[in-house]
Protein backbone atom coordinates (compact mmCIF):
# COMPACT_ATOMS: atom_id res chain seq x y z
CA UNK A 1 0.00 0.00 0.00
CA UNK A 2 1.30 3.25 -0.65
CA UNK A 3 1.94 5.95 1.85
CA UNK A 4 -0.30 8.80 0.68
CA UNK A 5 -3.01 5.42 0.59
CA UNK A 6 -2.32 4.41 3.90
CA UNK A 7 -2.55 8.43 4.95
CA UNK A 8 -5.71 8.83 3.25
CA UNK A 9 -7.01 5.74 4.78
CA UNK A 10 -5.97 6.92 8.49
CA UNK A 11 -7.65 10.19 8.06
CA UNK A 12 -10.94 8.86 6.80
CA UNK A 13 -10.37 5.88 10.10
CA UNK A 14 -10.08 8.83 12.29
CA UNK A 15 -12.63 11.03 10.89
CA UNK A 16 -15.27 7.82 11.07
CA UNK A 17 -14.47 7.17 14.66
CA UNK A 18 -14.44 10.57 15.39
CA UNK A 19 -17.60 11.50 14.28
CA UNK A 20 -19.64 8.31 13.39
CA UNK A 21 -21.73 8.87 16.76
CA UNK A 22 -22.46 12.30 16.43
CA UNK A 23 -23.61 11.82 13.10
CA UNK A 24 -25.30 8.92 13.89
CA UNK A 25 -27.32 10.48 16.85
CA UNK A 26 -28.05 13.77 15.16
CA UNK A 27 -29.72 11.72 12.20
CA UNK A 28 -31.67 9.76 14.63
CA UNK A 29 -32.88 13.03 15.87
CA UNK A 30 -33.60 14.18 12.24
CA UNK A 31 -35.68 11.01 11.72
CA UNK A 32 -37.24 9.38 14.66
CA UNK A 33 -35.46 5.94 13.52
CA UNK A 34 -32.37 4.75 14.41
CA UNK A 35 -32.11 2.21 11.50
CA UNK A 36 -32.61 4.50 8.95
CA UNK A 37 -29.95 6.73 10.45
CA UNK A 38 -27.37 4.03 10.76
CA UNK A 39 -28.22 3.63 7.14
CA UNK A 40 -27.55 7.04 6.45
CA UNK A 41 -24.22 7.85 8.27
CA UNK A 42 -22.86 4.50 6.58
CA UNK A 43 -23.72 6.03 3.13
CA UNK A 44 -22.65 9.40 4.51
CA UNK A 45 -19.10 8.03 5.00
CA UNK A 46 -19.10 6.10 1.93
CA UNK A 47 -20.15 9.63 0.01
CA UNK A 48 -16.70 10.50 2.10
CA UNK A 49 -14.45 7.17 0.90
CA UNK A 50 -15.76 7.20 -2.59
CA UNK A 51 -15.01 11.12 -2.71
CA UNK A 52 -11.66 10.89 -1.99
CA UNK A 53 -12.26 14.26 -0.20
CA UNK A 54 -11.51 13.08 3.60
CA UNK A 55 -8.12 14.93 3.58
CA UNK A 56 -9.19 18.46 2.52
CA UNK A 57 -12.06 18.29 5.37
CA UNK A 58 -11.75 20.97 7.31
CA UNK A 59 -14.86 21.00 9.69
CA UNK A 60 -15.68 17.60 10.21
CA UNK A 61 -19.25 18.19 11.24
CA UNK A 62 -20.65 20.47 9.09
CA UNK A 63 -19.69 18.61 6.14
CA UNK A 64 -20.85 15.44 7.20
CA UNK A 65 -24.14 17.11 7.87
CA UNK A 66 -23.73 18.71 4.87
CA UNK A 67 -23.51 15.31 3.11
CA UNK A 68 -26.37 13.55 5.04
CA UNK A 69 -28.66 16.51 4.26
CA UNK A 70 -27.72 15.40 0.19
CA UNK A 71 -28.08 12.14 0.98
CA UNK A 72 -31.21 12.42 2.75
CA UNK A 73 -33.14 14.55 0.25
CA UNK A 74 -32.16 12.41 -2.56
CA UNK A 75 -34.19 9.14 -0.52
CA UNK A 76 -36.99 11.18 0.13
CA UNK A 77 -37.17 12.08 -3.56
CA UNK A 78 -36.57 8.89 -4.64
CA UNK A 79 -39.63 7.67 -2.28
CA UNK A 80 -41.37 10.95 -3.19
CA UNK A 81 -40.91 9.63 -7.14
CA UNK A 82 -42.05 5.77 -6.28
CA UNK A 83 -44.92 6.45 -4.85
CA UNK A 84 -46.29 8.60 -7.63
CA UNK A 85 -45.15 5.91 -10.14
CA UNK A 86 -47.20 3.08 -7.88
CA UNK A 87 -49.73 5.75 -6.99
CA UNK A 88 -50.35 5.65 -10.92
CA UNK A 89 -50.30 2.67 -11.43
CA UNK A 90 -52.84 1.83 -8.94
CA UNK A 91 -55.26 3.54 -11.51
CA UNK A 92 -54.38 0.93 -14.47
CA UNK A 93 -56.73 -1.89 -14.83
CA UNK A 94 -55.29 -4.66 -14.22
CA UNK A 95 -54.91 -5.79 -17.92
CA UNK A 96 -52.75 -3.16 -18.57
CA UNK A 97 -51.22 -2.65 -15.79
CA UNK A 98 -47.00 -3.97 -16.04
CA UNK A 99 -45.60 -6.90 -14.46
CA UNK A 100 -43.07 -6.87 -11.34
CA UNK A 101 -40.02 -6.93 -13.40
CA UNK A 102 -41.30 -3.83 -15.83
CA UNK A 103 -42.29 -1.67 -12.75
CA UNK A 104 -39.28 -2.08 -11.48
CA UNK A 105 -36.94 -1.40 -14.81
CA UNK A 106 -39.42 1.54 -14.99
CA UNK A 107 -38.78 2.72 -11.14
CA UNK A 108 -34.75 2.39 -11.62
CA UNK A 109 -35.01 4.11 -15.37
CA UNK A 110 -37.21 7.26 -13.50
CA UNK A 111 -34.23 7.37 -10.36
CA UNK A 112 -31.73 7.85 -13.44
CA UNK A 113 -33.28 10.49 -14.66
CA UNK A 114 -33.93 12.21 -11.55
CA UNK A 115 -30.36 11.38 -11.04
CA UNK A 116 -29.52 13.35 -14.20
CA UNK A 117 -31.84 16.23 -13.81
CA UNK A 118 -30.44 16.78 -10.04
CA UNK A 119 -27.23 18.90 -11.68
CA UNK A 120 -29.67 21.01 -13.17
CA UNK A 121 -30.79 24.77 -12.14
CA UNK A 122 -34.35 24.79 -10.83
CA UNK A 123 -36.09 26.34 -14.48
CA UNK A 124 -34.21 24.19 -16.75
CA UNK A 125 -35.38 20.63 -14.79
CA UNK A 126 -39.06 22.71 -14.19
CA UNK A 127 -38.79 23.03 -18.32
CA UNK A 128 -38.00 19.59 -18.98
CA UNK A 129 -40.41 18.46 -16.39
CA UNK A 130 -43.36 19.95 -17.79
CA UNK A 131 -42.55 18.94 -21.14
CA UNK A 132 -42.22 15.46 -20.56
CA UNK A 133 -44.75 15.01 -18.06
CA UNK A 134 -47.33 17.21 -18.89
CA UNK A 135 -46.71 17.58 -22.84
CA UNK A 136 -46.72 21.29 -21.98
CA UNK A 137 -45.71 23.30 -25.81
CA UNK A 138 -43.11 25.85 -25.49
CA UNK A 139 -45.29 28.98 -25.05
CA UNK A 140 -47.95 27.15 -22.29
CA UNK A 141 -44.67 26.07 -20.49
CA UNK A 142 -43.13 29.87 -21.20
CA UNK A 143 -46.02 31.24 -19.24
CA UNK A 144 -45.77 29.29 -16.81
CA UNK A 145 -42.31 29.76 -15.83
CA UNK A 146 -42.67 33.94 -16.89
CA UNK A 147 -39.73 33.32 -19.63
CA UNK A 148 -39.62 33.83 -23.04
CA UNK A 149 -40.32 30.81 -25.60
CA UNK A 150 -36.79 31.42 -26.71
CA UNK A 151 -35.51 30.61 -22.97
CA UNK A 152 -38.06 27.60 -22.66
CA UNK A 153 -35.69 26.07 -26.19
CA UNK A 154 -33.08 26.39 -24.42
CA UNK A 155 -33.71 25.15 -21.32
CA UNK A 156 -34.86 22.43 -22.91
CA UNK A 157 -32.00 21.72 -25.20
CA UNK A 158 -30.01 22.51 -22.34
CA UNK A 159 -32.01 19.55 -20.19
CA UNK A 160 -32.34 17.09 -23.41
CA UNK A 161 -28.27 17.15 -23.67
CA UNK A 162 -27.45 16.86 -19.97
CA UNK A 163 -29.98 13.75 -19.64
CA UNK A 164 -28.89 12.14 -22.63
CA UNK A 165 -24.98 12.40 -21.63
CA UNK A 166 -26.18 11.42 -17.82
CA UNK A 167 -27.77 8.75 -18.47
CA UNK A 168 -25.80 5.07 -18.45
CA UNK A 169 -25.56 3.41 -22.38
Amino acid sequence: MAAADFAQQQELHALYSSHHGWLQGWLRHKLGHAGEAADLAQDTFISVLTSGSAPQIREARPFLATIARRLLAHRYRRQVLEDAYLAALACLPPAVAPAPEERLLALEALQEIDAALDGLPLPVRTAFLLAQLEGLSYAQIAERLNVSASSVKQYLTRANRHVFFSLPS
